[in-house]
């Protein structure tokens, strides 16, 4: 009796035992999972491939990639039938050899949008349930807090250009209609823009610029003085930029200037975006006009030759000369052998007449 009581009890704690075994089993984490990308940067249009190393062989998985449907779309997948819902792809596997074909790894493809024009920083998210080792015999917990990989999209940014543009000539001490303009065909964003004007040459020191320009609020401000923007500056970026800053220019002194337009950063400590120097001369309008007039007097008469080149197209019309006849026509040879032959016929007459007189 005391023997079976013993066998019962040692048979219950093996079997308590071996619970507990399968208990601990089934809690184990998988915490050797690692996630790396192709790429961390990629422009529009390019491909990132999203790798699961698993750290020991697995024969079930069920992992889920999330991703921004705003910024890629999904291409395809490696180890396992795959499902994609537009935000999730879901790929699983089952080792249906009962632990012959484990797999130690999978992947997921994606393409960033090709018409993405901005920078885009977003993640993959990466989850898993329903995980077992190669024979099944061992399951692990299921990753329900995600593992997030960082990834940029980032379009080929073109350099801002600045310019100024005008008509004719910058007169001294008048006010000159100018734009001021930041164009790219693609221009990087930012958020908060500064532009900073400043003279970096001048006929003399005592010379003064001033670049007036008029706020929404309608108030007049000078570049030079105060730049342009808000105090948090003003936004910039995307595809085909040009914005136009319509100003007023005015001189003191005439001669050469060189200004000098910054674009700067405030988000970044005023980092420089992008810069130009550009040249000016003023000039007197008085001495403009005596040039004007000076080379208006040497001109050629261009009517003259005009004339001169009319009369000789109509000599050629049709591509023969006309010649006009003189109104008395010069006496030729011919008219002097009639005279000789006329003489000669008078005096033959007059030699026959003498003969017949002489037979009378």
């Amino acid at each position: 009796m005391i023997k079976k009581v013993l066998s019962f009890i040692t048979i219950f704690m093996l079997i308590l035992f071996l619970l507990q075994i399968n208990v601990y089993a089934s809690s184990i984490p998988l915490g050797s999972v690692t996630v790396n990308l192709s790429q961390e940067k990629i422009a529009p249009g390019e491909t990132v491939k999203v790798n699961i190393e698993f750290g020991t062989e697995l024969g079930a998985y069920t992992f889920d990639v999330a991703y921004d449907k705003n910024i890629f779309e999904y291409v395809s997948s490696e180890g396992g039938t795959e499902n994609d819902n537009g935000t999730r792809v879901r790929v699983t596997y089952y080792d249906s050899t009962g632990g012959s074909n484990p797999r130690s790894n999978m992947s997921v493809t994606f393409k960033a949008k090709a018409d993405l024009v901005t920078t885009n920083p977003t993640d993959f998210s990466i989850t898993a349930e329903g995980l077992a080792n190669s024979d099944a015999s061992q399951d692990y917990d299921d990753i329900t807090s995600p593992i997030k990989k960082s990834i940029t999209v980032e379009p080929n940014y073109v350099d801002y250009s600045i310019k100024l543009n005008y008509d004719g000539n910058i007169i001294v001490n008048e006010e000159k209609e100018m734009e001021l303009i930041t164009e790219s065909s693609l221009g990087k964003n930012y958020e908060n823009v500064k532009m900073k004007v400043e003279v970096t040459k001048k006929p003399s020191d005592s010379a003064t610029v001033k670049l007036l320009a008029t706020e929404r609020t309608r108030q007049e401000i000078d570049l030079i003085q105060d730049g342009w923007g808000e105090p948090d500056g003003y936004e910039l970026g995307g595809k085909d930029v040009a914005q136009i800053l319509d100003i007023r220019g005015l001189f003191s002194e005439i001669g050469d200037y060189s200004i000098k337009v910054s674009l700067l950063d405030a988000d970044s400590g005023n980092d420089e975006i992008a810069t130009k120097s550009i040249s000016l001369t003023v000039k007197d309008e008085e001495i403009i006009n005596n040039e004007e007039n000076d080379e208006t007097q040497n001109k050629p008469n261009n009517n003259t030759n005009n004339e001169i080149t009319e009369g000789t197209n109509n000599q050629n019309n049709n591509g023969t000369n006309t010649e006009e006849l003189p109104e008395n026509l010069p006496k030729t040879g011919m008219t002097q052998y009639v005279y000789i032959i006329t003489a000669i016929a008078v005096l033959g007459a007059g030699y026959l007449a003498l003969k017949n007189n002489k037979k009378d």
